[in-house]
């Protein structure tokens, strides 16, 4: 197995892999992909698109071996959600 290093600071990582995602592949992966997961290289623009994290990172891996992945959930803010779905907070 392949030790890969972030190439970038965390801020720059999310800076990028945000613009890629609005500018260049959004438009072309929301239709018919809402809840699956894109892995983009924050270098190349390249992506892939799976229903999990690994098939996609590991399907880019396979074509870009240095590829620097930034992960989107299609159609959410958040690729993981936190916290139970029908739970209510009282104050």
């Amino acid at each position: 197995m392949t030790a890969r290093q972030p190439r970038y600071s965390k801020e720059e990582f999310a800076r990028r892999g945000d613009e890629i995602y609005e500018t260049q592949v959004r438009s072309q992966v929301e239709a018919g992909n809402h809840g699956r997961i894109v892995a983009i290289d924050i270098e190349t623009g390249d992506f892939e698109v799976a229903d999990d994290i690994l098939p996609a990172t590991n399907r880019l891996f396979e074509r870009l071996p240095n590829a620097q992945p930034w992960i989107v959930r299609i159609g959410h803010r958040a690729v993981h959600r936190v916290g139970s779905r029908g739970l209510k907070q009282s104050v």
